[in-house]
């Protein structure tokens, strides 16, 4: 069971209303929702996110800076 990408775009992290981002398996399997700007990151259990803060886990590494975002 895979989350509808609509439903993945309503979604916020529920301490600081920000966007959240897929986190994907090696199987392609969505495993969590995570917040780059809380450092958190939300489990999804049986194809349900559960965002509940104390069930989040903390993002060890600050996000990698995109190509996009590198200077020259």
């Amino acid at each position: 069971m895979s989350l509808d990408h609509r439903l993945l775009s309503l979604l916020v992290c529920p301490i600081c209303k920000g966007p959240l981002q897929a986190g994907h398996g090696d199987d392609g399997r969505l495993l969590e929702l995570r917040c780059p700007a809380d450092r958190l990151a939300f489990p999804v259990r049986d194809g349900i996110p559960v965002m509940l803060e104390e069930e989040a886990r903390s993002l060890a590494e600050p996000p990698a800076a995109s190509p996009a975002e590198a200077g020259p």
